[in-house]
C-alpha cells in the first residue's frame, strides 16, 4: 500500500484553489467587459489544465503518473476550451446563464460571481481531486487499472471531439437549418460530447485509483457525470431543444446519454 504525503497533497490542493480562483476572477472581468459570462465555459477546460500543472510541479508522488495525468488533462482541456472559444465567438450570452441569472435575482456582480464563477470553480476543485491526490502518492501498483483508465480516456476524447466536429460540420451547411442532427455519433446518443466528457473523467479517476488511496476520490467522477447528465449539461439543454420541431421524435428513437443503436434510422438527418 503506497503512502500519501499529506503535506504534499495539502500544498497541491491549496495551490489549486488559488489558481482556480485567479482564473475565474480573470474570466469574470473578461465576461463583464464583453457583456457575456459564457466565457466561463472556456475557463472550464483551462482550469483543469492548471490544476494538473500544479499537481505535476508541486506534487512529490510518482513522477510518471503525474506527467501522464498532466498530458491527458491538457489534451482534453485545451481541445475543449478551444472548441468553446470557436463555438461562442460572435454570439451572445448562453441561454443557460441568462435563465440562471434571472432565477437568481439579476446580473449584479455579486450574483454573477456567486452563481456562475464560484460555483464552477468549486466544482472544478472537487472534480479534480483525483489529480490532486494522485500527485502525492507513490508508484502505481495496479497497472491494468491504469491501462483501462487510459483506454476510457481515449474513448471519451473520441466521443467528445468527433461529436463536436460532426455537429459543427452539420451546422455549417445551410441546408440543415431547422433540422435535427441525428447522424454519426448523434444517432447513437443525443449527447455524445457529454458522454465522452464523463468517460474522460472516469478514465482519469481510474489512473488515480491505480494506487491507494486514489479510489477514495470516486465521488469526483460521479459529480462530473451528475453535472453532465442532470445539472448544467444534457437535461438543461434538452429543456430548450425539446421545443424544436422534430426533437421529440428524435428523443423517442435515440438514447439519452449512453450510446446504443437507434430504434430506427433517419434519412439525411431529418427528424
Amino acid at each position: 500500500m503506497a503512502e500519501v504525503d499529506w503535506a504534499s497533497f495539502a500544498l497541491v490542493s491549496g495551490s489549486s484553489v488559488v489558481v482556480l480562483a485567479l482564473a475565474h476572477v480573470i474570466s469574470f472581468d473578461i465576461g463583464r467587459r464583453i457583456g457575456r459570462y459564457n466565457v466561463v465555459d472556456v475557463t472550464w477546460g483551462v482550469g483543469f489544465v492548471l490544476v494538473a500543472a500544479v499537481a505535476a510541479v508541486l506534487g512529490d508522488g510518482d513522477a510518471a503518473r503525474r506527467v501522464l495525468l498532466l498530458v491527458l488533462t491538457t489534451v482534453w482541456g485545451v481541445r475543449l476550451s478551444w472548441h468553446m472559444v470557436r463555438k461562442s465567438r460572435g454570439k451572445g450570452e448562453d441561454p443557460r446563464y441568462t435563465a440562471l441569472l434571472e432565477r437568481s435575482g439579476g446580473n449584479s456582480p455579486r450574483v454573477v460571481l456567486r452563481r456562475i464563477f464560484f460555483t464552477q470553480g468549486l466544482a472544478q476543485w472537487f472534480v479534480s481531486l483525483p489529480l490532486q491526490l494522485s500527485a502525492a502518492v507513490g508508484p502505481t501498483h495496479l497497472t491494468v487499472v491504469l491501462g483501462i483508465g487510459v483506454v476510457l480516456w481515449v474513448a471519451g476524447v473520441f466521443f467528445e471531439a468527433v461529436g463536436d466536429a460532426q455537429l459543427a460540420q452539420w451546422k455549417a451547411d445551410p441546408a440543415n437549418k431547422g433540422k435535427v442532427m441525428d447522424l454519426g455519433l448523434w444517432a447513437w446518443t443525443r449527447h455524445p460530447n457529454y458522454f465522452g466528457d464523463s468517460l474522460v473523467w472516469w478514465g482519469l479517476w481510474l489512473i488515480a485509483a491505480s494506487v491507494w488511496p486514489g479510489v477514495l476520490t470516486v465521488l469526483s467522477p460521479i459529480a462530473m457525470t451528475y453535472f453532465l447528465v442532470f445539472a448544467t449539461g444534457a437535461r438543461l439543454l434538452e429543456k430548450t431543444m425539446s421545443k424544436r420541431p422534430g426533437y421529440p421524435e428524435y428523443q423517442q428513437r435515440t438514447s439519452y446519454f449512453i450510446p446504443r443503436p437507434p430504434k430506427r434510422h433517419a434519412a439525411h438527418g431529418r427528424a
